[in-house]
């Protein structure tokens, strides 16, 4: 039975990028158990998936197929949380595939790879 180990993300700086994901969901490096040439970042409690940091050379894509989607309970939270992930190195993705009342908002890591932060209090408006 498979199951999934970890989420890889391309990065040019593997240093920048550990210390950018870690100040952004709290996690902390692995330092044995998972092999290969990664950096591992796990939940600080050991549930949840873990997130390996790989170096890359391709550029991200700009319309990924594959993201990471970041949670928070109000519209106030994604706000603060976007602002902090900005003060850490993130930069606002002018999207342009946005719905006509979105529930996200698009953010890219110092690497350029794309995440949202998810409102999942977001009431559509009618």
């Amino acid at each position: 039975m498979l199951t999934v180990g970890a989420i890889v993300l391309g990065v040019d700086d593997v240093a920048r990028a550990t210390r950018f994901w870690q100040e952004a969901v709290g996690y902390r490096r692995h330092e044995t158990g998972f092999g290969g040439a990664a950096t591992i970042l796990v939940p600080p409690d050991g549930v949840g998936t873990p997130i390996a940091l790989q170096r890359n050379v391709t550029p991200p894509q700009a319309h990924p197929r594959i993201h990471l989607d970041l949670h928070v309970a109000d519209a106030a939270q994604q706000s603060a949380e976007a602002a902090r992930l900005e003060s850490l190195g993130a930069s606002r993705v002018d999207w342009d595939s946005f719905p006509a009342d979105p529930d996200f908002v698009v953010l890219a890591d110092p690497d350029g790879n794309r995440f949202c932060i998810v409102n999942l209090g977001h009431v559509p408006s009618t």
